[in-house]
Formats: structure tokens, sequence, C-alpha cells
């Protein structure tokens, strides 16, 4: 007879597990982006020998010391950064938490259980007043873990404090390359100024001259107020980039989270810009060491060991319940020998008609991996467009600015060329007018066109991972 019950208890046991879900292991999905980087030239890629971005730190890639001041500062005073610093203690603590729980909790406890029973329950002798002290140490519906519901809620806490991790370098990245950006923006403002100063100073010199030889009766009125104009315009601009490194200096200040010195930020766009070149021919995977795709990587495994945890709910639930001390009917012999005691109160419990609940919880947790690869997947895929279109663009601009420096290098001669004429009386002023309002257009498009080369490359470089 004992026999066959162990018989069919095993025969039950194997029925009710045949019925349980069974969750497959983690797999990294396959990245749905190729290999390579669309119609990208890998001789405009850097150097061969450079390092790839995660393997460079933003000290080594910025090589203005007055820019790294500025990003230091940044980390140590940006609030968003605190935030995310204080993220990750967050989940460290909830990660010790839900560790805890595979370990019994001891608890001490003193208790007193005085109640009175009446006379009709007593059994005779009229009603009877009971006191009962106890002392004692004992651990309250300790789980053991037999089947890991306690084992995957652990390891989704320890993916989701790692996730937190990452996305605290995530956040340095993006405050790296915003600091690189407003601090390269401010650098072109301040060249801008200096050439408007600079052309007006020309210009005004050119008014000065023109304005004798009219009082000498060689010019005329027309020339002086062309001239004239060409002196407004210049103050016009100087006032324009003058609001501008106003605001671009306020914006820097917000990102870094406290006033950056004067002294650190400088007029010359090229110092500001001494940055690092980035390997050549890089493959697509090295988007999976971009923290915001390990973001997305952890809260999948977060969420695979979520499946875990409802799986192990269709299994039975085994607590322990134990205590040991001391109890007495009588305060005064509480600590006398013949006073000890104890419990010891297993339990096991197994749902048996639960309305489809627990199916249903391990089916939303299966939803929920199903999105977490979504998530995943669509991180890929917006990493490799950006790579592809700060590639593109980098090729672009880099053509871009060498047409532009010889547009300059020609409309400098041509207003050379134009000023001799007009000086030897061959032609009108308004053929130097027209050579030097090219010319100033140009020069100002050339550094904001470097600005735009420069800031494209922190930006393939904050896209490559780099930065943390």
């Amino acid at each position: 007879m004992k026999h066959k019950c162990i018989l069919l208890l095993l025969v039950g046991l194997s029925l009710f597990l045949s019925g349980c879900p069974r969750p497959g292991k983690y797999a990294r999905p396959e990245a749905p982006v190729p290999t390579s980087w669309p119609a990208a030239d890998p001789t405009r890629q850097g150097a061969a020998g450079a390092p790839i971005p995660a393997d460079l730190d933003w000290e080594q890639f910025f090589g203005d010391p007055n820019l790294r001041t500025v990003i230091q500062t940044a980390l140590d005073n940006n609030r968003d950064l605190r935030a995310a610093a204080l993220t990750i203690e967050k989940f460290r603590a909830l990660y010790r938490i839900q560790g805890a729980e595979r370990r019994p909790t001891i608890a001490a406890s003193a208790n007193l259980d005085a109640h009175r029973v009446p006379e009709s329950l007593a059994g005779g002798g009229g009603a009877q007043n009971v006191t009962v002290y106890t002392v004692g140490l004992g651990t309250s519906a300790w789980e053991l873990d037999f089947f890991g519901r306690i084992r995957s809620l652990e390891s989704r806490a320890l993916e989701q404090f790692l996730a937190s991790e990452q996305a605290r370098a995530a956040t340095q990245i993006s405050l790296v390359a915003a600091v690189a950006h407003g601090y390269l923006s401010l650098a072109a403002d301040r060249e801008n100024l200096e050439l408007a100063r600079s052309t007006l100073a020309t210009q005004q010199e050119v008014l000065d001259l023109i304005t004798r030889t009219r009082d000498l009766g060689i010019g005329n009125d027309l020339e002086v107020r062309q001239a004239e104009s060409q002196v407004e315009a210049a103050r016009v601009e100087i006032a324009r980039f003058a609001g501008q490194e106003k605001l671009d200096r306020n914006a820097l200040d917000l990102v870094v989270g406290a006033p950056v010195a004067a002294g650190l930020v400088t007029g010359d766009l090229d110092t500001a810009a001494r940055l690092g070149d980035i390997s050549a021919g890089m493959s697509s995977e090295v988007l999976l060491r971009r923290p915001d795709i390990l973001v997305a990587e952890h809260r999948l495994k977060a969420a695979q060991a979520n499946i875990g945890a409802a799986r192990a709910a269709f299994f039975p639930r085994i607590t322990l319940t134990a205590a040991g001390g001391i109890t007495s009917g009588d305060l005064g012999e509480l600590f006398k020998p013949g006073a000890g005691a104890w419990s010891f109160v297993p339990q096991v419990s197994l749902p048996i008609f639960d309305s489809g609940s627990r199916r249903a919880q391990y089916d939303a947790a299966g939803i929920d991996r199903d999105i977490a690869v979504a998530d995943y997947e669509r991180a890929i895929q917006t990493a490799f467009r950006e790579v592809s279109d700060a590639l593109s663009r980098r090729d672009s601009l880099l053509a871009q600015q060498r047409a532009l420096e010889s547009l300059v290098s020609t409309l400098e001669d041509t207003h050379r060329l134009s000023q001799a004429r007009y000086e030897s009386g061959i032609d009108g002023y308004l053929g130097v007018l027209v050579a030097q309002r090219e010319l100033f257009a140009a020069r100002q498009k050339l550094v904001s066109l470097r600005l735009a080369r420069w800031s494209n490359l922190v930006t393939l470089y904050k896209v490559l991972g780099g930065g943390a």
C-alpha cells in the first residue's frame, strides 16, 4: 500500500510537471542590421591604427586641455548625471533586498498572551485567567527555493541594476558630447565675432580713405555711401555674433551645471577642435558595446528572468516557520530550567484552481520579453542609422570644406585685384564692394562648415559608444 501511494504521488507529480510551461534559455537576438556601413568611403573613416571609440576615453579624444577641464566640471556638476548615479544606488539596494530573500530572517520576540476563559468553557471551577510569557528566536515563512522563483527574481534585480549602470554611462556619453558641441559652437561664434570686428576695422579704414578722396574732389558721394553701407553691415554682424555668443555661453553654463570661466573658452575653433581620430573599417558589431544598447539587452535579460519567476508559480511553494525559546505562565519562572519550548511548522502550498491567473501571468511575462526583444532590435537599428548618417555626412563635409577653402582663396585674390584696379582708377568702387561682400560671406560660411565638420566628428564619437 505504501509503495502504491509513492507510485501515485510520482505519477501525479509527473503529470503536473508536464503541464508546466518551459521557457527557453536566454540567447542574444541577431542584430537586424548589416555588418558593414552603407556607402561609406573607408579611406575617409580615420587612420587604420586608430582605436575604436568604445576603447577611447574622452580624455584621450579631446585634445584641448581647456575643453577637458570644462567636461570634467560638467561631470562633477551636471544634475542629470547625478540623478543617474543615484539611480544606480537605488537598484543596487533593490538587488541586495531581493538577494536577502534567499536566506532566512532571524528575529527575536517577546510575547505576552493574556486572556480570560469563561466558566462555560473552563470545564468547571469557574472562569480562569490565563497568562503566558514567551521569549524566543525564530524565522517566519522562509521559502525553500527548490524551483528557482527567488533566484529568478534575484537575476531580474541584477539585470536591472546592470542596466542602471549602463544608463549612467549613456548619460555621461551624451553629456560629454553636449559639452563639446556647446564649447565648439561658442568658439565658432567668437571666431565669427573676431572676423566681423576685423572686417569693420578694414571697412572703416576704407571709408576714411574714400571720404578724404571725395573731400579732395577725386571721389564722389556714391562711393562714400557704398563704403558706409559696408561699415554698417559689419556692425550688424558684430551685434549678431555678440548676442549669439551670450546665448551659447548660457547654454554651455547650463549643460555644465556651473559657470564656465572666461579664460577656458578659446576664440580659435581649430584650437578647440583638437580631436582624436577614429578607426577605419569598423564592423557594425561595435554597436553592441553602446551603453544604450546594453541597457536594452539587460532589460531583455531581466524580462527573461521574470519568465522563470512566473514559471515557478506553477510549482509548490515550500516555507518553513520555526522558533525556539522559553515560555511560562509566570514571569518570575520564565528563565528557570524546564521553560524551554520550540515549534517547527513546514508548509507546502499549491493552488489547484486559480481561474487561469498563473497561466495569464506567465503569458504576460512572455509578452514582456517579446517587447524587450523589439526594443533591443529597435535600439540597434537606431544606432546603425545614427552611425551611417554621421559617416556619410563626414565625407560630405570634408569635401565641402576643401571646396570652400579654394573658393575663399579665389575670392581673396579677387578682392585684392579689385582693390588694386580701384586704386589705379581703372574701375569704380562697386567691384571692390561686391568682392568684399562675397569674401566676408564665404569666410563666415567656412567657419560654419568647419564647426559642422568638427561637431560631426564629436557626434560620430558619441554614436559609436565613446565617451564613457
